[in-house]
């Protein structure tokens, strides 16, 4: 599914310097994309590589400065996740970027959460619904991820593309392989939804360089083949 044929487009990645906004920043290189990382924290951003433009923007408090950057690249790419504690301001600040989206008629690429997903089982339970799945612990930020996920029925002049992760969204290495899906949680060999950050990165950038799944709601995950006992 990788295209590394390189092609100077311009693209702006809000949320950098986590761990998915960092996997987007190093494929999208790769690839030959002009890549400009936006974070809050200045310090975080100086850790990226050099042939990076940084530039530090509190997002909530200067939605100007975000449509004007938006306005500026070819497409955008939401790799945010605010900190512990903090997560009733992701629905708040994913807004702003898919207003500026609209303003700027650019494309938007949205890295969401597995709440919404059905799981593989086909009870109908979601992740965020099925008992005993989520611990307390992530049930802010799921939470806050279905509320990500709603909005963007208001966007619907928007070229939005919202990439849920699996279950289990994990340090590992970069292998290109991964399934797509769209509403249920893809499960590897053993039944686990899982994917690690760099593949992640692998496939939002891939949908970036085709753009052919706007205003969908997709998903990703491994789907080896069971290994022999």
């Amino acid at each position: 599914m990788t295209n590394t044929a390189p092609h100077n487009r311009k693209i702006v990645v809000f949320g950098a310097t986590g761990d998915v906004g960092r996997e987007v920043v190093t494929e999208a290189l790769l690839r030959g994309y002009q890549v400009t990382a936006i974070a809050r924290d200045a310090a975080k951003l100086s850790a990226l590589p050099e042939t990076v433009i940084r530039q530090s923007i509190d997002i909530l408090a200067d939605p100007q400065q975000v449509t004007k950057v938006l306005a500026e690249h070819d497409v955008a790419v939401s790799s945010l996740r605010p900190a512990p504690g903090q997560e009733k301001l992701l629905p708040e600040m994913t807004k702003v970027l898919l207003d500026a989206a609209r303003q700027s008629r650019k494309p938007i690429f949205v890295t969401g959460g597995a709440a919404t997903l059905k799981l593989a089982d086909g009870s109908g339970h979601t992740v965020l619904t099925a008992p005993d799945f989520l611990p307390d612990s992530v049930r802010p930020i799921a939470e806050a991820c279905e509320q990500v996920d709603a909005l963007f029925d208001q966007y619907d002049d928007v070229q939005w593309t919202c990439l849920r992760p699996p279950a289990m969204l994990i340090p590992g290495e970069k292998t290109r392989h991964y399934v797509r899906g769209t509403d249920t949680l893809v499960t590897d060999h053993d039944g686990v939804a899982r994917i690690s950050y760099a593949d992640f990165g692998v496939a939002m950038v891939d949908l970036v360089d085709t753009n052919d799944s706007p205003q969908q709601r997709l998903t990703v995950g491994y789907q080896n083949k069971a290994k022999a006992a």
